[in-house]
């Protein structure tokens, strides 16, 4: 950051950077734990999974409330208007982040208690779980750094976590055309994969964000893509 006259400017814009990267953590644990409670088969862990879910919220409300305040006191331009805007984009996606990881959780809670899971049916989601934490922390290391590079390569990988969703899309449909017993619980699955997937793609949105707060220019490329499920209708989400 650059330096600036007032002191305590410069200490608020740190605050900001601070509070979005103690979000960023919280979000990460949160999705990691969610991926766990699938693959792992714990409910306990599920549970509280769905209880942090509060703190992202709460954090998302501060650093909002705070960014609002400096920019109405100090009017920044440039770069420092560029960090408290950015603040307030990259703390939605990590707060939208959180509310899936809870959904996968409220998902796993069900399924386990209602539905036998064969072992082989979770493991495609437990490699694409990995690969979107790995672009979230990806992702929040180049925030952290400023580092327009890194966010531009998390950016260029949504693709790969596209390719992975098709993947888990079709082994799960496969499932249910040869066996209808497994309906409801690949049912559940799919949504958990849907989910993981829209999580890359927040991820991708931070990505942006990074790369517009430092070089002041936005993304006007067209986001590589390879989701070839969206207009197969799979339902609506549980409610948050």
């Amino acid at each position: 950051m650059t330096e600036h006259i007032v002191k305590s400017f410069e200490e608020e814009l740190e605050q900001l950077s601070t509070h979005v990267s103690k979000m960023g953590g919280l979000a990460e644990a949160q999705l990691r734990s969610a991926i766990e409670c699938v693959t792992r088969r714990d409910l306990k862990l599920a549970s509280q999974t769905v209880t942090h879910d509060q703190h992202l919220d709460e954090l998302e409300l501060l650093i909002e409330n705070d960014a609002v305040k400096m920019i109405a006191l100090r009017q920044p331009m440039a770069l420092d208007l560029r960090e408290a805007m950015s603040a307030i984009k990259i703390a939605s996606d990590l707060e939208r982040i959180g509310d899936l990881a809870k959904n996968i959780s409220k998902r796993a809670l069900i399924m386990f208690d209602d539905y036998e899971t064969p072992t082989r049916l979770v493991q495609g989601l437990s490699r694409m779980g990995k690969l979107a934490h790995a672009q979230l922390n990806m992702v929040l290391d180049a925030y952290v750094n400023r580092d327009a590079s890194v966010a531009k390569k998390v950016w260029l990988s949504d693709e790969e976590i596209d390719e992975m969703y098709n993947s888990v899309f079709r082994e799960l449909l496969t499932y249910m055309m040869e066996d209808p017993r497994t309906i409801g619980v690949c049912t559940h699955l799919l949504f958990v994969a849907k989910n993981i997937e829209r999580i890359g793609d927040h991820a991708t949105n931070i990505a942006e964000t990074v790369s517009y707060l430092v070089t002041g220019h936005r993304v006007t490329e067209a986001r590589p893509k390879r989701d070839q499920t969206s207009t197969t209708p799979v339902g609506s989400d549980l409610p948050e």
